[in-house]
């Protein structure tokens, strides 16, 4: 049966738009007069669609604690059709989320801990043995499509005395499968000025908005340090990864004022702080930015068009007719919310990004 969504507005076009999903699941017609009739209509007046929304750091592996979740709770259920995996898995149970992914409404990628522990220890590059090369590629080639790329957790409570040898082991991994590294910073040692040197193009940085005083990207002055503009120029990406204590209202706002943007927002969810916060679901980090004073255009695309060019699939971040339907249905709504960021802090938005539904794999799913 065909679903109509009637009078749905899209970012990129002035006037609103029926979009109509055949029974196969593809876009049959997007237009101001659609001509279809029948199936199940939904007036979606004063709503917006996009793409499906990416969230390019979760975590969704159900039985790992703390840092575990249900996927299709932190996917289709609010507004995500597609989840990447940051590390929850090493080697040794890359094969358990991959069976996972395969049978949840939501589509789900995965970055490959390069420690074969993955997160079922918190200290898991603490010894170079857990780093195993030949269990690592033999992982990545019976999941070449499910894995797009490496994580490597570069905090001191993660390495220990391992010190910066577990990311120059990331980095010959990472060569030799032709995977990027996503590269998450935290407490030091080591300190960024060390890490960002051995980044490369489409290596992507997560939790740049951290606000752990002393390894930020920006000086006390606000300004963008050295480091992080070299590591810009040779084309390593930035992603917010706000997770439970990652994201400092204080430090975006100097992002902004020093005219660094965000390539993508994700929200680096797992249980925790899924129900007590300060994430909640990605609607809510994409709020904080509209508060911050991005446009929604360029929220939208850090969720959507960015994310999908990374992962080497645009087609997930296009509405096109005869395509597979991938969508986000959403609004923005004129209510006060009030939002946490890591460090305590509290903001109000005036207005309040929310999710509604999405239609992924021939299905509609309410938010």
């Amino acid at each position: 049966m065909e679903l109509i969504w009637r009078n749905v507005k899209l970012l990129d076009r002035l006037e609103r738009v029926d979009i109509v999903m055949d029974a196969d699941g593809r876009i049959a017609e997007l237009s101001d007069a659609c001509t279809a009739e029948g199936g199940n209509v939904m007036d979606c007046t004063g709503m917006y669609a996009s793409s499906g929304w990416i969230d390019l750091h979760v975590h969704a592996v159900s039985g790992l604690m703390p840092y575990g979740d249900e996927i299709d709770e932190i996917g289709v259920r609010h507004g995500v059709t597609t989840i990447v995996d940051a590390g929850s898995c090493g080697a040794d149970r890359i094969d358990e989320l991959a069976a996972s992914g395969a049978e949840a409404k939501t589509r789900v990628l995965a970055l490959l801990n390069v420690s074969r522990l993955g997160l079922q220890r918190i200290d898991e590059l603490s010894k170079l043995q857990w780093i195993d090369r030949k269990e690592a590629l033999e992982a990545i080639a019976r999941h070449p499509a499910f894995i797009v790329g490496l994580k490597a957790r570069m905090s001191g409570s993660v390495v220990g005395r391992s010190g910066l040898e577990p990311l120059r082991l990331a980095r010959a991994l990472s060569v030799e499968s032709g995977l990027p590294l996503m590269v998450h910073i935290g407490s030091r040692p080591p300190g960024v000025e060390e890490i960002l040197p051995l980044l490369r193009e489409r290596d992507v940085v997560t939790h740049y908005l951290n606000g752990k005083p002393d390894n930020r990207l920006f000086d006390h002055n606000g300004g963008a340090l050295p480091v992080l503009k070299e590591a810009l120029d040779r084309g390593v990406r930035l992603d917010v990864g706000h997770g439970t204590a990652s994201f400092s209202f204080e430090v975006a706002e100097m992002a902004k004022h020093a005219g660094i943007r965000f390539d993508t927002i994700s929200t680096d969810i797992y249980r925790g702080n899924r129900l007590n916060g300060p994430v909640h679901c990605l609607s809510q980090v994409l709020t904080k930015f509209l508060m911050l004073g991005y446009s929604l255009e360029e929220i939208i695309a850090a969720v959507t068009v960015r994310p999908a060019e990374w992962l080497g699939r645009p087609e997930l971040g296009r509405i096109q007719i005869g395509q597979p339907a991938n969508l986000t249905l959403f609004e923005v709504a004129n209510s006060p919310s009030e939002l946490l960021d890591s460090e305590g802090e509290k903001r109000t938005a005036g207005q309040t990004i929310q999710a509604r539904g999405v239609y992924t794999n021939g299905q509609y799913f309410a938010c």
